[in-house]
């Protein structure tokens, strides 16, 4: 029998990231068509995302320790384990198709491990084992695959019950947020769109202008990105620009603004009057910022420029803003439902290094905003020491820097006790971010 494309592009491309670390969602997929394509993505992120629960099934299932099982065979095993469990794919295909890959891609012994493996959990669906290893947060890693040191961090912070429904999001299929640019078009007119082309659409209870859906397939082929009648921005994102309203005629720096988004969104705010300068120190995604910039009629008041923030103040002159925004990177700990790979990726050790970063990010900022002007921090993250700890520790070290609530800007129930913008997928079921306005006083 032949085995589907996308089950053997899948294969391929995790072959890819277990030997060359590969980016999960840029699949590599040659001529294969668009359904295959997406299946394909499917199943790889879903085998990322789910990666260590299904090892914990395998080693149960397994005669041996599959640890020392050989790594192509590795991810034929975990395909096959999660089209059974999390896909509801017939038993007979899911089986019958990974025997087949086994057989061809590596010997027809491991095709019959494979069909002795997947039968045997196919068996027992409904009484699969379960982690007990008498640590609530270590049971709660193992069944919902992140890593141990991430969830003992949540179940400190917010309680078993929190901490499983923020692990349960993180493993749903993501919903994208689609940002529509009110320069070309309206909210109804894209809703009709979608629905005429058969894509479920939610508008966001959160932000007007901001629509939900499902798949984005519908969206690209129609040309609504390439054109710039929509973009893709979580609702997360969105409300950080709210927390930055700029305004038109103003300058804008935006100092790390790869992939644009909030450049360019911005723009759209400011309704193409006034200026931003958009910094990033990697050239090649700052031509992301200008693609986008250039779709939504936006270019002309959009100037890039290579560099890195934390050097701009040594420039004479420095550059200056009404407005400076510091989205800095950060441990991407909000947004784990879409980076499917980023769970494995972090480390604890990776805190210090970016709080340092996001430090020098913030001083470098706090040179380039004018008197009276606003500088506004933001992440994807949701830990605290890379946001509100950020955040004191820079008015600690700039007494001309007051902090200013965000109340008024977001809905109400993304504001915190201190004043904060702050999203919690578990809570608003949307990516976790984070945002602070810092106002300069007018005799700094």
């Amino acid at each position: 029998m032949s085995v589907s494309p996308a089950r053997r592009v899948a294969l391929d491309h995790l072959q890819r990231v277990d030997a060359q670390n590969a980016y999960v969602g840029r699949l590599t997929a040659g001529t294969a068509d668009a359904r295959t394509r997406r299946q394909a993505r499917e199943l790889v992120a879903g085998v990322t995302r789910r990666r260590r629960s299904l090892d914990f099934l395998l080693d149960a299932f397994y005669n041996g320790d599959f640890a020392d099982v050989e790594p192509t065979l590795q991810i034929i095993l975990r395909l096959g384990l999660y089209e059974l469990l999390h896909q509801q794919t017939p038993v007979h295909a899911a089986v019958d198709e990974y025997v087949e890959l086994a057989k061809t891609r590596l010997r027809p012994g491991a095709g019959n491990l494979v069909n002795g493996v997947l039968r045997a959990v196919a068996r027992r669906r409904d009484d699969l084992p379960e982690p007990r290893t008498g640590d609530v947060a270590e049971d709660y890693a193992i069944t919902y695959s992140h890593p141990s040191w991430i969830v003992h961090r949540w179940m400190d912070r917010f309680g078993a019950e929190e901490t499983r429904e923020l692990l349960r999001w993180n493993n749903l299929r993501p919903h994208y947020g689609l940002r529509v640019n009110p320069r070309t078009t309206t909210v109804d007119a894209v809703v009709d769109w979608l629905k005429d082309h058969d894509v479920a659409v939610v508008r966001s209870p959160f932000f007007a202008n901001l629509l939900r859906v499902q798949r984005l397939q519908a969206v690209v082929q129609g040309g609504l990105l390439e054109d710039g009648t929509v973009a893709v921005q979580d609702e997360g994102a969105a409300g950080i620009l709210r927390v930055l309203n700029p305004q038109p005629g103003e300058t804008l720096l935006d100092l790390c603004a790869a992939p644009g988004g909030k450049t360019v969104g911005a723009a759209l705010a400011m309704e193409g009057e006034g200026r931003i300068e958009a910094f990033d120190r990697q050239a090649g995604r700052l031509e992301r910022v200008e693609e986008a910039a250039g779709a939504h009629g936006v270019a002309p008041m959009v100037c890039t420029e290579t560099a890195d923030a934390r050097s701009l103040p040594d420039r004479t002159p420095p550059p200056s803003g009404d407005r400076v925004l510091v989205d800095a990177p950060c441990s991407g700990l909000g947004v784990l439902a879409k980076r499917a790979d980023l769970r494995w990726q972090r480390d604890p050790s990776d805190l210090a290094d970016l709080t340092t970063l996001q430090d020098e990010l913030l001083d470098a900022a706090a040179d380039l905003v004018r008197p009276g002007g606003l500088l506004v921090y933001s992440t994807c993250t949701i830990e605290p020491e890379e946001n509100e700890g950020r955040v004191r520790a820079f008015l600690d070290r700039h007494p001309t820097f007051s902090l200013e609530p965000v109340t008024d800007r977001v809905p109400d129930e993304l504001v915190d006790a201190d004043g904060f913008y702050r999203s919690l997928p578990h809570r608003h079921r949307i990516d976790g971010a984070f945002a602070a306005r810092l106002r300069r006083s007018d005799a700094a």
